[in-house]
C-alpha cells in the first residue's frame, strides 16, 4: 500500500522543549485520522511535521512528494480583501492566470456554500464563514491531503455541523484527512483512525471503532473518560 507519510523516531525540540518524542507512524492514502490529546501533547506540532513546516530534531519523515497537501490553521489568516481575492490569490501563487484563478476560485465558494458572499471583505465573515472560506482555499488547490488544526474550535453548533459535513464530503470524495480535535463525537463522527498523544508521545494508534470500545493504556482511558490526573 502506498505510504503518504512515515515518521521514524522523530524527535521535535523547541529549545529545551521536546514537543514530540520518539514518534513513530504511517499513514496511507484515503484515511481520515483524529490527533487527541491534551493541550501541549503535540498534535499540532505533528501536523506542522507533516506538513514540513517543522523539521524533526532526531528521525527521519518520508513523504509522498506527489501527493499535494494543504493545511487549514485553527486560526486562518484572512486577507482584508473579499472572499474571492482570497482563494484566488493561493491559485495566481501556484501560476494559475489571474483571470482563471478568480474563476476557480468562485467554484470553491459555491463548492462551501459561500458564493453569495464573493464580494464581502473575508475580515467581516463570522467565524464559522471564515472556516467555511478557508476551507474553499484549501480545496481549490485540488489537494490530496488536507491536514486540519482543531477546524471546529471556538465555532457554534450550526458552523461546526457545517464544517464537519464538508470534511466528511471531502473525504468521501477520496482526500486523506488527518486533523486535531479535543470534540470526541467529531472524532468518532469523521476519523476511521486514531491518534492519542500526551507529552509528545504517541500512546495509542487504533482503529477508531477499536480506540472508543478499548481496552486502551491508562493515560488514554483517562483521557476518553474526561477524568483529570
Amino acid at each position: 500500500m502506498t505510504v503518504l507519510f512515515e515518521l521514524k523516531a522523530v524527535d521535535v525540540c523547541f529549545g529545551s522543549t521536546r514537543a514530540l518524542s520518539a514518534c513513530a507512524l504511517q499513514i496511507h492514502p484515503g484515511e481520515r485520522v483524529a490527533l487527541v490529546g491534551s493541550n501541549g501533547s503535540g498534535k499540532s506540532t505533528l501536523l506542522r511535521t507533516l506538513h514540513g513546516l517543522v523539521r524533526p530534531t532526531v528521525g527521519t519523515l518520508q513523504f509522498d512528494a506527489a501527493a499535494r497537501q494543504a493545511m487549514l490553521f485553527q486560526h486562518p489568516y484572512m486577507l482584508r480583501a473579499s472572499a474571492q481575492i482570497n482563494v484566488a490569490l493561493g491559485l495566481w501563487l501556484k501560476g494559475v492566470a489571474w483571470k482563471d484563478a478568480k474563476t476557480q476560485a468562485l467554484r470553491a465558494l459555491e463548492r462551501v456554500g459561500l458564493l453569495a458572499l464573493a464580494q464581502r471583505n473575508a475580515k467581516a465573515l463570522s467565524g464559522g464563514q471564515q472556516q467555511r472560506l478557508a476551507l474553499a482555499r484549501a480545496w481549490a488547490l485540488r489537494p490530496d491531503v488536507l491536514l486540519l488544526d482543531e477546524p471546529t474550535a471556538s465555532l457554534d453548533p450550526a458552523a461546526k455541523r457545517e464544517v464537519e459535513a464538508l470534511m466528511a464530503e471531502f473525504a468521501q470524495a477520496g482526500m486523506t484527512l488527518i486533523f486535531s480535535s479535543h470534540n470526541l463525537g467529531q472524532v468518532k463522527r469523521l476519523a476511521s483512525r486514531v491518534m492519542y498523544l500526551e507529552h509528545g508521545r504517541l500512546l495509542a494508534d487504533l482503529p477508531a471503532h477499536d480506540f472508543f470500545n478499548g481496552p486502551l493504556p491508562p493515560e488514554a482511558e483517562i483521557f476518553v473518560k474526561g477524568e483529570i490526573v
